[in-house]
């Protein structure tokens, strides 16, 4: 180590920067291009079924969820269905708007693998509400 070295330290460390995983997916966006909601966190999307998928060990119930069709670039995903007897309130060919669960670093929340994403509205009218008994379902 020299006195003047600091330069060829600074190079060194840029050009070292690009063999560490979280740097490179951060300046090559690749987080925005795979994500199905393009960056956004929230999308309007259409039932095509109502699943169900087992929670991970040691937990053993079956968690309602929905597939999904987004409206903005047609991509299928697994949304949860949160709430009390919730899924009879969904039905095919709704119109759902569905959210980032959130979770660590953006991954599956609790106990439910692969489902990143939760249904917040169905045709325009708050889920929490509907099944609660607040109000009744609009028709479309």
């Amino acid at each position: 180590m020299g006195l003047f070295n600091a330069h060829k330290l600074l190079k060194r460390e840029k050009k070292f920067r690009w063999s560490d995983f979280k740097y490179t997916r951060r300046q090559l966006h690749l987080y925005e291009k795979a994500d199905p909601l393009e960056g956004k966190s929230q999308a309007k999307a259409i039932v095509l079924e109502k699943v169900q998928r087992e929670a991970k060990q040691p937990g053993s119930a079956m968690r309602k969820c929905c597939k999904v069709q987004l409206i903005k670039n047609g991509r299928p995903v697994i949304a949860f269905i949160p709430g009390n007897l919730a899924q009879r309130f969904i039905e095919e060919h709704d119109e759902v708007l569905i959210e980032r669960i959130g979770g660590i670093q953006g991954r599956s929340k609790g106990d439910i693998p692969c489902v990143r994403f939760q249904v917040i509205k169905v045709n325009d009218q708050p889920l929490h509400l509907l099944w609660q008994g607040k109000i009744e379902k609009g028709r479309r």
